[in-house]
Parts: structure tokens; C-alpha cells; sequence
């Protein structure tokens, strides 16, 4: 039958023989994708919806810095909702931050128990900078988001080619004297990681205008009145990871760079330095944010600490060699 058919369709006029071998193509595939479909039951057809919705668990009982939260109010339950919804579903962003937290979380914990301030405002500086060097359009800068008048007031050097709001180290110690002073001027660390994303002048002005003495319920503006609510989801995710949805290999995350320390008491060109310790001037630059020229100028009498790397020119298996990752199974010749 298909052969007397194909030979009828030779017979056509060309034209019309490539219509019609083109329509009967479309409906031999429409058959054949039908009766493929019938075969499938309902588990056996492709999911293409993988990643599910869910909403995110929010605790009855959850605290900051030691201070409860509370959750029963509906505004504070939904407030924190809001913010696990776009950080539970912002992949690449969270998913960078805590690959990140593992280099930068280190440095920051013993500084904050040095400073006598609660290991929950690791988690601010997550969620002022996602633990990098930034600049934000009004100025503020580095991990802790220093405005440059502020830095300047609590130790912070910004001039001449140098920033220390990008030295992670000094800016976290001036952060924790930021926070103490707001803590004993309103009584609490909540009201304290207020003032420092608001501004001191700003949170005794809400309290004074409303007559509340609680973050959960002040009035304040779209920014101020998410940004404890962003702390506090940031410091869910990290505290129950598989809860919310994160799941990665210590060998995935990025692991602290080894390096030394080497005080400079001149002038100093940073390519020559770089050279000095075998090391490339890109990871001088890369150990060393705050520096932010391509040589040092040191006043009389001062000095600064650069940090050099003890194996330059690292490879990344040197780096991770000592966690395996069990979904990296690739050969050395892939």
C-alpha cells in the first residue's frame, strides 16, 4: 500500500509531490509520538518541574544575638517569610555567599568573641555585602558597607590609596565598636543592627515619633524594616542548611588562602613586592582589598601589614587535596 502510494506521489507534478511527501511526514510523526505517549503511564512521563515550590519553615522559637523574635505576631512571621522566599529561591547569590563562608567566617568569629559582640552579626555582614568587597551607589564600602566618614571615626583609614573599610580584619573590629555603642545607647542588639543599617539618628527618631522601644514594631522605611528580617533568614539557611534547601561538599566551598604576613615601613611598589615573594602581583592585590594603587606610600613613622601567599601560584587540587569531594569522580585526563 505505502509503495503503490509513493509511486503515485512519483507520478505528481514535483511541486506537488513535495507537498504532499511533507504532509504525510508531519502525520507519520504525529502517529508515531501518540503512540509512544499511550505506552507512558503517569510515572514514567518526564517531570519538568524539578525544582518545587515550597514554602520555607519558619521556627515558633527563634532568637538574635539572645533576644527572642516574635514569630507569633503575624507582621514579624511574615516579614521573615518574605525573605526566606527570595533567599531560599535566589540561587546563584546564596549559593555564592556560602561558598564564600567558609573563606570569610574564620576570620570574622573570633574577632566578634574577641570584641565581646554575639557570633549573630556574622550574619549582618552577610547581609550588607554577600561577604564581598562592594561599593554601593551611595558610597558605602567593603565587607561591612562603612560610609567613609564613618570608618574615619571608628579607626578606619581612607585616603591615599588606601581603604581599610576593605581590610576585612580591622573593618569587622570597627564594626564591633559600631555595634556596642548602639547597644548601650538603645538597650538592645536588635535595636543595635537597626541603628547600623538606619543610622542612630534615624531609630531614636521612629522611637521618640511612636513611642516603641521594639524593632518588630516600629514603623520604619522599605530598607530598615526588612533588613533585621534578611539577618535572621540568612542566619536560618546557614544554621539549618537541608531545611532550606542547600546542600554542598566541604570540598565545594572556598577554602582560606594560607599566607603571611610581611610589615612594610617605606614606600613600596607592589609589582616589585609581588616579585620579592615569587608571588604575582594579581595575588597581592587579592590578599590585600585595602590597598587600592599599585604602590604604597608610607608616612614617616607608620607602617602596614601586607599579607603574602605561603605557596604563590597555588593550584586548586593543593588547595582542596586534603577533602574529597565525592561528586567529583573525574578522571586527571578529563
Amino acid at each position: 500500500m505505502v509503495a503503490s502510494l509513493f509511486a503515485k506521489i512519483l507520478n505528481m507534478s514535483k511541486k506537488a509531490s513535495i507537498i504532499t511527501i511533507c504532509a504525510l511526514s508531519v502525520l507519520l510523526l504525529a502517529s508515531v509520538s501518540y503512540a509512544i505517549s499511550q505506552k507512558l503511564t503517569e510515572d514514567e512521563k518526564p517531570n519538568y518541574y524539578v525544582n518545587k515550590i515550597t514554602a520555607p519553615h519558619i521556627p515558633n522559637h527563634l532568637t538574635f544575638a539572645g533576644e527572642k523574635v516574635p514569630t507569633n505576631v503575624y507582621w514579624v512571621h511574615e516579614g521573615l517569610d518574605r525573605e526566606l522566599i527570595i533567599y531560599c529561591y535566589q540561587h546563584s547569590k546564596t549559593l555564592r555567599i556560602f561558598k564564600l563562608s567558609s573563606r570569610i567566617f574564620p576570620i570574622i568569629e573570633p574577632i566578634l568573641k574577641e570584641e565581646g559582640v554575639p557570633e549573630d552579626f556574622k550574619y549582618l555582614c552577610v547581609a550588607e555585602s554577600g561577604l564581598e568587597n562592594v561599593s554601593s551607589p551611595a558610597g558605602a564600602e567593603g565587607y561591612w558597607q562603612f560610609m567613609a566618614s564613618t570608618a574615619r571615626k571608628y579607626g578606619l583609614e581612607v585616603a591615599n590609596g588606601i581603604d581599610e573599610r576593605c581590610n576585612l580584619e580591622k573593618a569587622t573590629r570597627a564594626a564591633c565598636r559600631y555595634l556596642k555603642n548602639c547597644k548601650k545607647q538603645f538597650g538592645s542588639w536588635t535595636l543595635a543592627a537597626t541603628a547600623y543599617n538606619r543610622g542612630e539618628g534615624g531609630v531614636q527618631n521612629a522611637i521618640d515619633h511612636q513611642g516603641e522601644k521594639e524593632y518588630w514594631n516600629l514603623w520604619l522605611n522599605s530598607e530598615t524594616s526588612r533588613y533585621v528580617y534578611r539577618i535572621l533568614a540568612f542566619k536560618l539557611m546557614f544554621e539549618n542548611p537541608q531545611l532550606y534547601g542547600v546542600e554542598i561538599c566541604p570540598a565545594e566551598m572556598y577554602h582560606p588562602i594560607p599566607y603571611k604576613e610581611v610589615k612594610v615601613t617605606q614606600n613600596t611598589d607592589l609589582v616589585e613586592f609581588a616579585h620579592k615573594y615569587d608571588a604575582t602581583y594579581k595575588e597581592i592585590r587579592d590578599l590585600n582589598p585595602w590597598i587600592k594603587d599599585s604602590k604604597i606610600v608610607v608616612s614617616s613613622g607608620k607602617s602596614y601589614i601586607l599579607k603574602v601567599p605561603e605557596n604563590p601560584k597555588s593550584s586548586f587540587k593543593s588547595l582542596y587535596s586534603d577533602i574529597e569531594n565525592p561528586f567529583l569522580k573525574i578522571s586527571d585526563n578529563q
